[in-house]
């Protein structure tokens, strides 16, 4: 198992991937990672998980300072997200939870959580 908190979130990414592109026709998730926070001086690392189709996309931030808990925000890829992130255990995060979050929010008929 991958020791740092980004291998772990990509591994458990790919994972779900795979899942929600078997089980769903209308959704293919594309996931990105930036590490462009690290160049603006923040020890950060940035996962965006966009639905090109509903124009949704979930944000998760890994810091440095803070290795056990992921911060995460349901957005819209065309605005900026907000200042408010939720909170969650990384322990917590399990595949089953991020295969909820993608399924659930991209499927939704409305803009916003």
């Amino acid at each position: 198992m991958p020791s740092k908190p980004l291998e772990q979130l990509c591994d458990i990414a790919e994972e779900v991937h795979k899942a929600i592109q078997r089980d769903f026709d209308d959704i293919d998730p594309l996931i990105g990672v930036s590490q462009n926070m690290r160049t603006s001086g923040i020890p950060a690392d940035v996962m965006t998980v966009d639905c090109l189709r509903t124009r949704k996309r979930i944000i998760i931030i890994l810091h440095d300072q803070q290795p056990d808990i992921i911060r995460y925000q349901f957005t819209l890829m065309d605005e900026d997200p907000g200042g408010d992130f939720e909170e969650l255990l990384f322990a917590e995060f399990k595949n089953e939870t991020f295969y909820h979050w993608i399924s659930q929010y991209f499927l939704q008929a409305d803009n916003i959580q």
